[in-house]
């Protein structure tokens, strides 16, 4: 109960967090104050939200696009980038090491996390030992379990203990954050990928587990927790309000970083300009 109790307390705070990022409106905060934790009117109404250059919390790229993770570093919002074995499927890679090499030849100065993908844990090792051989930059991205459910954490000790930098992925329930959090080497920079994405697929909220996270993360010196699976702009901020030290979202998350304190009358009319245009080039007729 105690625990529940601080969870709650913690999600309270996440909303007094968003609205110091929303702005600072009177009304919205004595609703807030008052137990209505609902959007209001008043919450729609306020001026603008924090520029994402100011936030804290730091921009991967996902994708597994070389081009469009040259042009992503050339502005300088994306300070690190994210991989996996579908990405690169999506993308028609073949060769998983020339891929990889070829990206490091233009990425060589931000984190960059590349995955293994055997399913065996002594193969597993070899793979993480030669993919963190590629760059000093390189983060190793390790399941949490195999596809037999069976735990990568052992796996994840040892690793860790002899100084890779891992990103401990696919993670989804406070119990792997925590058994993570357990065996992580403090000395060196390790990334714990939370699929909030994917917990909000099930129906659930993401907000309470990334508060949570966060707090079994926090005494862990280097441990860097990221917000994964984004599905919207909004979870960058939902990232930063909730304690996340990284997000990773797509390219096409990225394009609309332009709409960041947009009017939204503005918008009403970009979309309205689109259907029109659209129903133009289609030749429709009625």
């Amino acid at each position: 109960m105690a625990r529940d109790s601080r969870i709650l307390n913690e999600i309270s705070l996440i909303f007094d967090r968003g609205f110091s990022i929303l702005g600072n409106n009177k009304r919205v905060k004595e609703k807030h104050k008052a137990g209505v934790f609902m959007p209001t009117v008043e919450t729609q109404l306020l001026k603008s939200v924090t520029p994402i250059n100011k936030l804290k919390v730091k921009i991967f790229a996902d994708g597994a696009d070389l081009n469009a993770m040259i042009e992503a570093k050339k502005d300088g919002v994306v300070k690190g980038f994210t991989t996996n074995p579908t990405l690169m499927k999506k993308n028609g890679i073949k060769d998983y090491e020339a891929f990889a090499k070829e990206v490091l030849k233009h990425i060589t100065d931000t984190p960059i996390s590349f995955e293994v993908f055997s399913d065996d844990f002594d193969d597993m090792e070899r793979q993480a030992k030669l993919i963190a051989s590629w760059g000093k930059n390189v983060n190793v991205k390790i399941p949490i379990t195999n596809t037999k459910r069976e735990s990568s954490i052992s796996l994840v000790k040892k690793l860790s203990g002899e100084g890779l930098s891992l990103n401990i992925t696919a993670i989804l329930t406070l119990e792997q954050v925590k058994a993570v959090s357990e065996v992580l080497n403090p000395n060196v920079f390790s990334i714990v990928s939370v699929f909030a994405g994917r917990i909000a697929d099930t129906g659930r909220d993401p907000v309470p587990y990334m508060l949570e996270a966060a707090n079994i993360l926090k005494p862990i010196k280097n441990a860097n927790l990221l917000w994964a699976s984004s599905r919207e702009l909004l979870n960058i901020y939902q990232a930063e309000a909730t304690g996340c030290h990284i997000i990773t979202v797509t390219y096409d998350i990225l394009k609309k970083l332009k709409n960041v304190n947009k009017g939204l009358a503005d918008l009403s009319l970009d979309t309205v300009q689109m259907f029109h245009k659209d129903a133009s080039e289609s030749g429709f007729r009625l």
